[in-house]
């Protein structure tokens, strides 16, 4: 009869790889939440403020994640428990991935002031007149906020206006095609400007345009105004769209 030969038990017992599924099951709903808050707000199925919250929510339990899987990765290296303990880095790895992005904004917005509201120029901005109506019925408001001025000068002292030496008929066409270039709905074309609405990729945020031409000794002058509809600081979104856009223009209308 052969003898009883004990069953081995492996060091940890079942804890290692335990630890290793709920930190992965914290990170795939970090990751549902984190990567859902955007498109469910710009499909119309939160509000703002409850996606945010969900994004908060995610971010919260993607910390959770990183935290589990740093005592997964350690305690199952002490046992032995290699396919755990891998786990448990990679769950490290992605959750520092993740929050990329947000450490990238909160970053962005320390180093910007806390306006929504840009334009070229800060004495006589473009107005809006044929989105006024939408702009009513937003948080922000319509005419341009006079408090913008001095933090926008020493932030953004580069956003000035454009002058272009062509005749009024060529920029407006070069100002509309540039429009259209940056995924812009043009709301109104006049003879002497438009007005759009830039829509954000991921959150689906409704941000309004205006240019102005006017014509100069010089040339023609080209200001542009961008505003947020919602928000007290843009992170720096509006002036980046209106350095973009003036570039853009200028190399439409280059010799």
């Amino acid at each position: 009869m052969p003898a009883f030969r004990p069953r081995h038990r492996r060091r940890g017992g079942p804890w290692p790889p335990l630890l290793a599924r709920l930190a992965l099951g914290l990170l795939v709903a970090a990751a549902l939440m984190m990567g859902g808050a955007g498109p469910a707000h710009r499909f119309e199925l939160l509000s703002p403020g409850t996606a945010f919250d969900l994004l908060r929510l995610g971010a919260y339990l993607a910390l959770g994640a990183a935290v589990l899987g740093l005592v997964t990765l350690v305690a199952a290296s002490l046992c032995r428990r290699w396919r755990p303990a891998l786990t448990g880095g990679l769950v490290l790895l992605v959750v520092a991935a993740m929050m990329a992005v947000p450490w990238q904004l909160m970053q962005r917005a320390q180093s910007v002031p806390p306006i929504h509201d840009i334009t070229t120029d800060l004495d006589a901005p473009p107005a809006f007149e044929a989105l006024a109506e939408a702009r009513e019925a937003a948080p922000n408001a319509v005419g341009y906020p006079g408090e913008f001025a001095d933090p926008q000068r020493e932030a953004y002292p580069e956003i000035r206006p454009l002058l272009i030496d062509l005749p009024l008929a060529s920029v407006l066409g070069a100002a509309e095609a540039a429009a259209l270039d940056q995924g812009w709905e043009i709301a109104s074309l006049t003879e002497t400007g438009l007005e759009a609405t830039a829509t954000t990729f991921w959150f689906g945020f409704r941000d309004d345009v205006a240019v102005r031409l006017t014509e100069t000794p010089a040339g023609v002058r080209v200001d542009v105004r961008s505003a947020s509809r919602m928000g007290r600081s843009d992170l720096g979104t509006n002036a980046a769209r209106i350095r973009a856009y003036l570039d853009a223009l200028q190399q439409r209308t280059a010799p």
